[in-house]
């Protein structure tokens, strides 16, 4: 479609060289100026129409790669490792995912149309000229060299501007993002002038970079205006000499114009693609370094032949540091726990509990031959199968800004209202969830921030539930419930998953007592471990755990009976 604009655009001159050379050499009629009127105003009606195809195929279908470019670069994001994550701030990557693909997005639809353009109207308005006249065409593009020149120079300029430019875009939306995010602790702190003037410096870095953009841009363009001035002088004060001694007809002085005209545009156009092409390349670089970077976590060694999990967890002699130079976590640790039991794990903050259950899931990777899953090792099974046959709830409480029914199908769409209710119900939030205007169908807000913390808590083992998963895992996930509600739900859950594997990391002791076995992480090691009764009698860390508590529950009971 595209070419053929340019073929209809590339007639028009001749249909009106042949005009005017006929008036003046009295060859035509008026029905003849009639026709050639036709002519022309047929060929302008075949433009629009072409035109409005090329543009909706050309830049309809550059919409469609950005958006399937934002999809790869989204599925590739899922398969990188929690370490990325722990380096990277979300406003970069919400950086990448617009303005860098927007930019590849123009390269692919108007630069393409552009780049076009230029090399058939270059290389067709180029050979009607020499056919009018060889000498006035070289004269015209005598100051087409300086504009190569120029161009070469500021497009590399140009390209490091505008990797600046998105670079501080990036820092810009993470900023921003962030402060939005934690706007009720700026507000409870009174920090609104401090983060507003985070926001300002940052804001006004992306202004400085654009301005710094724009001064180069602001030279290259009205430079190339020049330069295309200077070839419309020439060819108007050479031509004019050639026209008025005959050596040219009028017809095709004029027709000579009206095709440097059309070089004008793909002169024009030059200017355009070259800056298209410096930030969609900058932006291509920048998408291209996190498409390249390949995941920590996969499946090389899987056997996917594996398609389900019984529940047997054992650890053998782990040894875990995060990096190489950082302290080990974990010295030699080993333990077992059959189908079907549930193991509670015990220590101090910064033991490493929270640590052991992300090796287990994968969310970072052991060392070799140190965990195992039925007796097959870690890395043999699928990461879907591990996914969804072990379901973790983590200290973070993640819900998203839809309806508390939509947050507990999360892992189990097709659940029904009744599954969801009986979730709910054993993790007693069914209740308080039905209290509300909207019951199971109330929208909480971004991260569930209108929801308490131990609503938000019960919510997402609600959610585990739903999956009835092979292993469940909670991470300090009572924490925010008081101790009551914490007996409630853990009677609850032990009846609903006979036979099913569960890990429990709490710091109250209550919440382990039923377990089937205790482990105590500290100083990187196995301090202790059995069942609650054997630990006791055992007289150590855990039971000086169970006796301080003891008394800290007595203390608030004398508290709360004297209030």
């Amino acid at each position: 479609m595209l070419i053929l604009v340019d073929v209809v655009q590339l007639i028009m001159p001749k249909v009106t060289q042949y005009a005017i050379d006929s008036i003046q050499n009295r060859t035509i009629d008026e029905q003849g100026l009639i026709w050639v009127g036709l002519i022309i105003f047929g060929l302008a009606v075949a433009v629009m129409v072409l035109r409005y195809f090329w543009r909706i195929l050309i830049i309809g279908n550059s919409h469609r790669i950005e958006k399937s470019l934002r999809q790869d670069f989204y599925n590739h994001l899922l398969k990188l490792s929690q370490n990325f994550f722990n380096k990277s701030k979300t406003g970069d990557l919400m950086a990448y995912a617009t303005n860098d693909l927007n930019a590849v997005r123009m390269l692919l639809g108007m630069g393409m149309i552009a780049a076009m353009d230029i090399v058939l109207m270059t290389i067709a308005s180029f050979s009607f000229m020499v056919s009018i006249n060889p000498r006035l065409t070289l004269l015209a593009i005598i100051p087409m060299p300086i504009l190569s020149i120029t161009i070469g120079y500021f497009g590399k300029k140009m390209h490091r501007r505008f990797a600046l430019v998105q670079a501080s875009f990036a820092s810009m939306s993470g900023k921003i993002q962030e402060s939005i995010s934690g706007i009720r602790i700026v507000k409870a702190f009174n920090q609104e002038k401090a983060e507003l003037d985070k926001v300002d410096e940052v804001s006004l870095e992306f202004v400085n970079q654009n301005i710094s953009m724009a001064r180069i841009a602001g030279f290259f363009h009205p430079f190339q205006g020049f330069i295309i001035a200077c070839s419309m002088i020439i060819a108007l004060y050479f031509g004019g000499q050639a026209t008025i001694k005959g050596d040219i007809t009028i017809g095709g002085f004029i027709a000579f114009f009206q095709y440097l005209g059309m070089l004008v545009w793909p002169m024009i156009a030059i200017g355009w693609i070259v800056d298209m092409y410096q930030r969609g390349t900058a932006s291509l670089n920048r998408l291209n370094e996190i498409f390249t970077l390949k995941p920590e976590i996969d499946d090389s060694q899987a056997n996917l032949n594996i398609k389900e999990i019984a529940g047997k967890i054992e650890v053998k002699e782990l040894r875990f540091r995060y990096g190489k130079e950082l302290p080990l976590i974990f010295k030699d640790i080993s333990f077992c726990v059959e189908a079907g039991q549930t193991l509670a794990i015990v220590g101090p903050t910064g033991s490493g509990k929270t640590s052991l259950i992300e090796l287990l899931v994968r969310i970072y990777n052991p060392p070799q031959k140190s965990i195992f899953i039925d007796d097959t090792e870690l890395y043999r099974i699928p990461l879907e199968v591990l996914r969804r046959d072990i379901v973790l709830v983590p200290q973070d409480i993640f819900l998203f800004s839809d309806t508390i029914a939509n947050n507990i199908r999360l892992g189990n769409p097709e659940a029904s209202d009744a599954e969801v209710y009986e979730a709910a119900k054993i993790a007693s939030v069914h209740d308080e969830i039905m209290e509300f205007e909207n019951k199971f169908e109330t929208v909480v807000g971004e991260r569930g921030v209108t929801l308490s913390g131990g609503q938000k808590q019960r919510v997402a083992i609600s959610r585990a539930l739903l999956t009835d998963p092979r292993v469940l895992i909670l991470d300090d996930a009572l924490s925010a419930v008081d101790t009551k509600t914490e007996r409630q739900i853990l009677e609850r859950l032990i009846k609903a998953r006979q036979g099913k594997t569960t890990l429990i990391i709490a710091h109250r002791i209550s919440s382990m007592q039923h377990a089937d076995r205790i482990i105590v992480l500290d100083d990187a090691i196995i301090k202790e471990r059995g069942n609650h009764a054997s630990l006791l009698r055992s007289g150590g860390i855990y039971h000086d755990l169970y006796e301080k508590q003891r008394i800290r529950a007595r203390l608030e009971e004398e508290e709360e009976v004297e209030s």
